[in-house]
């Protein structure tokens, strides 16, 4: 088996474009603006909980969905360092 490693330096905006991704900035900061004048009302913790499940994109199941991801990659991360250095690298 041969593998073949490709390293691209390019920036953000050239890699969503070579990839046909839309550009989303301004829905983003649309979103960023709302969120940040939500939070300007919150005075506790638990109030800071409940407008990021509201306002977050798919709820509480999309935090969940994310939570799960970045686990999930930590994990993997973790497993593959513990394996160590292969032979033929």
């Amino acid at each position: 088996m041969m593998k073949v490693h490709i390293e691209i330096d390019c920036t953000p905006d050239e890699a969503r474009r070579f990839m046909g991704l839309p550009d989303v900035e301004k829905a983003n900061a649309a979103y960023v603006d709302t969120l940040a004048k939500a939070m300007k009302g919150v005075s506790s913790i638990d109030q800071l909980d409940q407008y990021a499940k509201q306002l977050a994109p798919m709820g509480q199941m999309g935090l969940k969905i994310f939570q799960n991801f970045v686990e999930g990659a930590q994990k993997a991360n973790a497993a593959r360092e513990s394996e160590g250095p292969k032979a033929d690298e």
